[in-house]
Order: C-alpha cells, then sequence, then structure tokens
C-alpha cells in the first residue's frame, strides 16, 4: 500500500496464528522487552504525574503546563540524525544502535529515581527538570529503538510481526505505568513507585545486551553515497539528507503524509493531562483505577494491537489507519458521558474497554504505516521526523488542557466542564479522517494505476 521504492513486495496474508507464534523467536521476545523499556518512562512524565501532582492540590494549569516535558518526544528529529549517524563514545564498541539505547536507557533510569527523592514536594521546577531529561533520554531510547526494529526486519510481514510484538511491550510498559503503579504509590507512596521503575529499566537494558546489532555500518555508508560524517557533505547529508530523501520519494503525497500523520492521535494527546485529575474529581481511588486498568483495560489493550496488527497485514496499512482514525476518538465521547452519568463502576469499565481497544489498535496502525515510509540509511531520522510530526501539535495544544477545563467551569460545574472539554477533544480528530481517507484513495489509485501497466 506504500508507494515507498525501498519496501519489499507486499507480504503473504498471515494469520493469528502466525503472529502469536513468532513471539516464540528470540529476536521477536528482544523487541517485545525493548518495546516494554520504551514505553515504561512515557506516562511517568504525562499522565500518571499528572494524578500524583492532583493529589497534592496542584492547579489544573499546572498539571496542563508541566506536561510540556512531553515536548522532548516531538523535537527527537532535531538530534535523531546523531544517533542515525554517530557511535556512542566508549560504549559505541556495542554498536551504533546498541550503544545509543544502552546510554538513553541508562539515564532514563537515573532520572526518574530523581523524579522520586525530588517529588512535588521538592518544588515543581526541579520536579520538571528531571522529568524533562527523563522525556530527552527516553526519546533518544525511541530513536535507537525504532532504527533496531526496522533495520532487523528482513521484510514487510518481518516487519508486522516486530512491530506488534514492540506494540505489546509497549502497551504492558504503560499499563504498568498508570496502572500497576497505582497500587505501588498507595503501598510505598509515589516516591517509592517511581523509584522501583527507574530500576525496572534494567529489563531493557539486559534486552539491549541480548539484541544483536542488525546493519554494518559499511552498507549503511555505502547506501548514502560514503560521505564522510564529519566533512561538509556528510554533514549535510546527516542532518537534511533524510528529509530531502522522503520528499523525493514521495513527492507532493510527503506532505499529505505529514499532515495526517501529525493529527492523527489529537484526541488523544489533548485531552491525557485532564484524565488523571478528572478520576480524582470524580471519586475514584488509585487502587480502583489500578484494578480497572489492570484487568479490563490490559484485555482490551491486547486485543486492540492484536486486531490492528492483524488489520495491517490482511488488509494493508491505508484501510487499518483510516479505521484507527475513525475509532480512535470514541474514548474521548466516553469520558463525556461518564462525566454526565458520575460515578459508576459498569460505565467505568466501558470506557475504559473502549479506550485501550482504541488506543491499542490506532497505535499499532500508525506505527506499522509510519514504519513502512521509511527508506534504509535514514531509518531512525526519518522515523524520528515522521513520529514527531505525529504528537508535536497534540503535546503542544495538551499543555493549555487544564487552561479550557478552568475556563469552562467559569460558567458550569467541574463535571459539565470536564464533560464539554472531552467532546471537543473528540471533534479535533474530524481532520485526520478526512485525511486518512484522502490517503486511502491516492493509495488505491497508485495501485490501479501499477496493475494496468502490468
Amino acid at each position: 500500500m506504500t508507494d515507498n521504492p525501498n519496501a519489499t513486495p507486499a507480504p503473504r496474508k498471515a494469520g493469528a496464528k502466525d503472529v502469536f507464534k513468532a513471539l516464540g523467536r528470540g529476536r521477536v521476545l528482544i523487541t517485545l522487552l525493548l518495546g516494554f523499556g520504551s514505553g515504561l518512562p512515557f506516562l511517568l512524565t504525562g499522565a500518571t504525574l499528572s494524578i500524583w501532582l492532583a493529589e497534592g492540590d496542584v492547579t489544573l494549569a499546572a498539571i496542563g503546563f508541566i506536561s510540556w516535558v512531553g515536548l522532548a518526544y516531538s523535537f527527537k528529529f532535531v538530534w535523531a540524525p546523531v544517533v542515525d549517524r554517530f557511535d556512542v563514545p566508549l560504549i559505541g564498541r556495542f554498536g551504533r544502535r546498541r550503544g545509543w539505547m544502552l546510554l538513553s536507557q541508562f539515564v532514563v533510569g537515573a532520572a526518574l529515581v530523581a523524579m522520586a527523592l525530588i517529588g512535588p514536594e521538592g518544588g515543581l521546577t526541579a520536579l520538571g527538570a528531571a522529568a524533562l531529561v527523563t522525556a530527552f533520554a527516553s526519546a533518544t531510547q525511541d530513536i535507537a529503538v525504532d532504527a533496531w526494529r526496522i533495520e532487523s526486519a528482513e521484510n514487510d510481514e518481518d516487519m508486522g510481526l516486530l512491530t506488534s510484538a514492540f506494540q505489546l511491550g509497549y502497551k504492558f510498559a504503560i499499563l504498568a505505568g498508570n496502572a500497576l503503579i497505582l497500587f505501588f504509590a498507595s503501598w510505598f507512596g509515589w516516591n517509592g513507585a517511581y523509584a522501583i521503575w527507574g530500576g525496572a529499566m534494567v529489563i531493557a537494558i539486559g534486552a539491549t545486551l541480548c539484541a544483536k546489532e542488525p546493519v554494518d555500518r559499511r552498507e549503511i555508508a555505502a547506501a548514502t553515497g560514503g560521505a564522510a560524517p564529519w566533512t561538509p557533505r556528510g554533514m549535510f547529508d546527516a542532518v537534511i539528507g533524510p528529509f530531502i530523501n522522503f520528499v523525493k520519494t514521495h513527492k507532493a503525497a510527503a506532505f499529505l503524509m505529514l499532515a495526517a500523520i501529525s493529527l492523527y492521535r489529537l484526541p488523544d494527546f489533548v485531552m491525557g493531562p485532564m484524565v488523571g485529575p478528572f478520576y480524582i474529581d470524580l471519586g475514584l481511588t488509585k487502587e480502583a483505577i489500578g484494578a480497572m486498568r489492570l484487568s479490563v483495560g490490559l484485555v482490551a489493550a491486547f486485543v486492540g494491537i492484536a486486531a490492528g496488527g492483524l488489520s495491517a497485514v490482511r488488509f494493508g496499512f491505508g484501510p487499518t489507519l483510516l479505521l484507527g482514525a475513525l475509532i480512535g476518538p470514541l474514548s474521548n465521547l466516553g469520558y463525556t458521558a461518564m462525566a454526565v452519568a458520575g460515578l459508576s463502576t459498569p460505565m467505568f469499565a466501558g470506557v475504559l474497554f473502549v479506550e485501550n481497544f482504541s488506543e491499542g489498535f490506532a497505535g499499532a496502525a500508525l506505527v506499522a504505516y509510519m514504519s513502512s515510509l521509511t527508506g534504509i540509511g535514514y531509518t531512525a531520522t526519518q522515523y524520528a521526523l515522521l513520529s514527531s510530526f505525529y504528537a508535536l501539535l497534540g503535546k503542544f495544544l495538551k499543555g493549555f488542557s487544564g487552561v479550557v477545563v478552568e475556563g469552562l467551569e467559569q460558567g458550569h460545574t467541574l463535571m459539565n466542564a470536564y464533560a464539554l472539554f472531552f467532546a471537543g477533544t473528540a471533534m479535533v480528530g474530524i481532520p485526520a479522517v478526512i485525511l486518512c481517507w484522502f490517503l486511502e484513495r491516492r493509495n488505491q489509485r497508485l495501485k490501479r494505476e501499477a496493475e494496468a501497466g502490468t
């Protein structure tokens, strides 16, 4: 479904047994553990941090603004060329991808421990600085792991299997970071829970040490013209080359692709910082939130990821991307209904199921689609560009989420303000649906032209 000339032919149709059986392979298992390491710190600087701050009586506006530390993920394309083209000093002997993975994983663990030592009581500025370091190192880890995953794939079908394994590990870490950690916070306090999660980064470090470096750097140099990295041509090729290559490959459609990607998960991003405070204001306890997320949320997430992966294999990236854009905002509307109806365990379970299924499906669809658009020699930088566009707008706008809710509260009750806010965030998903529809029409036209030509 992609017009990337570097892509391999379409994979054979695979069933569910092929996908799950592949998890027994060593390389796929390592990918799952690396996905766990990538997902572990994500919510600890976002939604989970907002619950910690809400319990500390921090204002909604401040909670929204501190979520801006997540912008580090959206600007990772700035330093992705360095990760793509240069080895890490000293530990570069592990290989370029593995060296950067090890360095970033260690810094993530140390920064999470720093957040635990500081806490809100140490001041929002210091806590925000530690969270920013965590996000920066986590974004660097994503750059290296994404490149390792894409370069390790032998063909499109293998790409789908590794993507599914990565997403499973990532989603498990997300559930650990927004569900399991709530129990640990009840038992050991938030500071203790964050320290334990920082130590859990040893899982990702162990997976990196067991991984195999996927590509000989001499092959990369040959694919990109062999420019020396520190010459003017080498620096130009490292920083500007990936973007020029992407536009040349996809031509005018490159801008349509970037627009669709940038709007795809906008509803999730914008509402994100307010979900935690909404739970607290609704009267839910940490234990109740954690129990529901680990039961209903866990099942829904795995079902959504599996459905997204299988849909991509059977129907292609385009139709799966469009379907994900359609079902993604359903969770926002679920939160609107929950705010209107009040505290209800069955409704909470239903909303959480829809949220985790839609996020799992849409996330798998988007990752598979973005992975299909990268070219050899620029894997890390191009994927960082795409994943940065996917998050940049949403992570900027979500910083104002607390201000919006506080503004709506001026003329409504707090719950009605939440209801209006969540409904509005669902509506911002409409442009993504339209753009994905245009992309799918374009892909179908190219496919018909190719078939007519043969």
